[in-house]
């Protein structure tokens, strides 16, 4: 599948941006300005987001053949990939099934493992019918019964478009909230990327669980591993400056 994708013109090497899930490369706008000081970056919708297409498989290796398609149509020569959350199990697991296409990786919170979709709240939100309301901020009101925090109705609502009615969901709903296995890696302890590596942790992070850190280190014996004081799961949102300063540091030193 062709992947709708954001340019960001920089010298050196290729880097490309995935999103986790119910993101977009929109979310990714400001950091990737910022890498694209140091790397010449391409920030990718997947898909069922933003403005890719849809399809009724969200598998993890659907996610992994879009990102190579993505690679050899546009001609990029080993580039790095950073992944954040399901975008960070879509990098790993393809640096661990094609580690002669990339030069480096990047993930952000998340762990070589097997998750499961549950976020039961969100897709009760994202199941709303937005077709008739006339301001993002009475979709805001209705929202707040279904799910209070704040963070995460404001990031579910980049996901809304304007159409003639209302509003819509840019994303595939009913296909994600049917994908309850799409991140099931499938790992055997055959697999390594020998390559340099970087992971980077929230250390508040419901994402990572003890015993992670081995894990890393199991099938990427090269990788570095970087822990952010009192970030959460998004902490290239809550953090950046922290992440952007980790991230420059290992881009530097390639």
């Amino acid at each position: 599948m062709k992947l709708f994708y954001r340019e960001f013109v920089g010298p050196g090497r290729p880097l490309i941006i995935i999103h986790g899930l119910f993101g977009s490369s929109k979310n990714w706008i400001t950091n990737a300005k910022e890498l694209s000081k140091l790397t010449h970056v391409y920030a990718v919708d997947v898909r069922n987001h933003g403005e890719s297409s849809h399809s009724n498989s969200h598998r993890i290796i659907d996610l992994v053949a879009d990102l190579k398609e993505f690679i050899l149509e546009h001609n990029l020569e080993n580039p790095i990939l950073l992944g954040h959350s399901m975008g960070g199990l879509n990098a790993l697991l393809f640096s661990l099934l094609y580690p002669e296409m990339i030069y480096s990786l990047i993930v952000l919170d998340i762990a070589p493992r097997s998750y499961a979709i549950h976020y039961e709240s969100e897709f009760r939100a994202l199941s709303m019918d937005v077709s008739g309301y006339e301001s993002r901020q009475s979709i805001d009101e209705e929202m707040k019964n279904i799910l209070p925090d704040n963070f995460i109705r404001q990031f579910l609502q980049m996901n809304l478009d304007k159409i003639d009615t209302g509003y819509k969901w840019k994303l595939n709903v009913e296909t994600l909230k049917n994908a309850r296995d799409a991140l099931s890696l499938g790992l055997t302890d055959t697999m390594h990327f020998a390559k340099k590596a970087l992971f980077i942790l929230g250390e508040d992070s419901e994402y990572i669980v003890p015993g992670d850190k081995e894990l890393i280190r199991k099938y990427f014996p090269n990788s570095k591993i970087e822990s952010i004081h009192g970030a959460g799961h998004y902490l290239h949102y809550t953090h950046s400056k922290e992440f952007l300063q980790i991230a420059s540091e290992f881009i530097r030193g390639l």
